[in-house]
């Protein structure tokens, strides 16, 4: 009779993440997290800067954008501070993260651009601050989806 040996234990190795800060921040993938940041904090800023003619839309937006911030936030603590040599599917979980973030803020920045185009009758200052909130949810939008293309193929 033929022996049956188990397969192998099937492992996944962490993900190679540069030692160092500044290493950190300029590779890629690893890149797009400080942009991710800025971009998507001055989205809400601009965003909550407005009066909300709109809150069904604009409240849709504010929610994406301040929650997104702080998950990605909380993600490049882990980075930094080495939480992700802990767990063998980090690479998975980081890339499902920041492709439904993508897909979520398409939503948002969607939902913008039409709040943007419906109060452009209304105060100009507010109209133009809308406009920027627009150009940078679409920003935004696709730093997220090359992020988690770039985690999926690195």
């Amino acid at each position: 009779m033929a022996s049956r040996d188990a397969p192998p234990a099937t492992s996944y190795a962490p993900p190679d993440v540069p030692s160092g800060v500044a290493a950190l921040f300029l590779t890629i993938p690893f890149a797009f997290f400080l942009p991710e940041l800025v971009f998507g904090f001055w989205v809400w800023t601009l965003v909550a800067a407005t009066h909300v003619a709109y809150p069904l839309l604009q409240g849709w937006v504010l929610y994406v954008s301040l929650t997104s911030f702080l998950i990605s936030l909380m993600f490049l603590m882990s980075y930094l501070f080495g939480f992700y040599k802990r767990f063998e599917s980090w690479r998975v979980l980081d890339s499902l993260y920041h492709g439904t973030t993508g897909i979520l803020y398409m939503s948002a920045s969607v939902l913008q651009a039409y709040a943007t185009i419906i109060s452009e009758g209304h105060n100009l200052s507010h109209y133009y601050i809308n406009v920027a909130a627009s150009f940078f949810a679409f920003l935004t939008t696709l730093l997220y989806i090359l992020h988690a293309f770039s985690i999926y193929y690195h």
